[in-house]
């Protein structure tokens, strides 16, 4: 992947928040290049990604040397009003199931639930 993403049509389920926030969420101290790659974006959108999260409450950061360690605010209600009542907690906590179902998968395919 070579630093720039492949590049993406038509919609998705996720928005590019969500997956920085589950990046994150699965590694504190993820650098911004690392995250970037993984959510197939940009360094310079997962900077400004990150600095809405901030700004917004749903995630801070500590320096640490030359590094960051993130803490996300498990309590924090998502912004949406369809949303309403539901915690970043219970979001991330539905792409970490989702995560660990698609690795369990025989060939790391999701199984299909009816």
């Amino acid at each position: 992947m070579d630093g720039v993403p492949e590049p993406h049509s038509g919609w998705t389920f996720l928005t590019n928040h969500a997956r920085v926030l589950a990046a994150i969420a699965d590694d504190r101290t993820a650098r911004i290049r690392d995250i970037a790659a993984h959510c197939r974006l940009t360094e310079r959108a997962v900077q400004k990604i990150i600095a809405d999260l901030e700004q917004d409450g749903y995630l801070s950061h500590t320096r640490e040397g030359r590094s960051n360690t993130y803490r996300i605010d498990p309590g924090k209600v998502l912004r949406h009003p369809a949303e309403a009542g539901l915690t970043v907690a219970s979001l991330l906590s539905l792409l970490v199931q989702a995560e660990a179902d698609r690795a369990t998968a025989p060939g790391g395919q999701p199984h299909a639930t009816t």
